[in-house]
């Protein structure tokens, strides 16, 4: 899957005659999927401000999708494709916030994801 690291900073603040003065740089960004990606893996109050920045973000830009991937998150990509041992997830936090809006997934009778 192709991806770019911080290709683009996005104005999320201006001073008073509209000139930015503050900027956000997504981590990723995945062309094949026209998303942006931010990974936090720091501390709770260091992941509220980037909360706060990503929701800034898509407030002034509402054309850009941009998704949180938090420690927990980063440690189940790593666990899954056995960069990590699955004990780093009994140690990793949970996010105090899910990010974007829900998803609806229907199950059939079984469980099992319907197509």
């Amino acid at each position: 899957m192709p991806w770019e690291f911080e290709p683009r900073s996005f104005a999320i603040e201006f001073d008073d005659a509209g000139n930015p003065i503050k900027f956000f740089t997504p981590d990723f960004y995945l062309p094949d999927e026209d998303l942006f990606i931010e990974i936090t893996t720091m501390s709770q109050k260091l992941v509220t401000k980037k909360n706060r920045k990503v929701r800034r973000l898509l407030e002034l830009h509402p054309d850009v999708r941009c998704k949180v991937l938090y420690q927990r998150d980063y440690l189940h990509l790593v666990v899954k494709y056995g960069l990590e041992e699955p004990g780093q997830l009994d140690e990793a936090p949970l996010p105090s916030r899910i990010p974007g809006p829900p998803e609806i997934i229907r199950l059939d009778e079984a469980g099992a994801e319907a197509g």
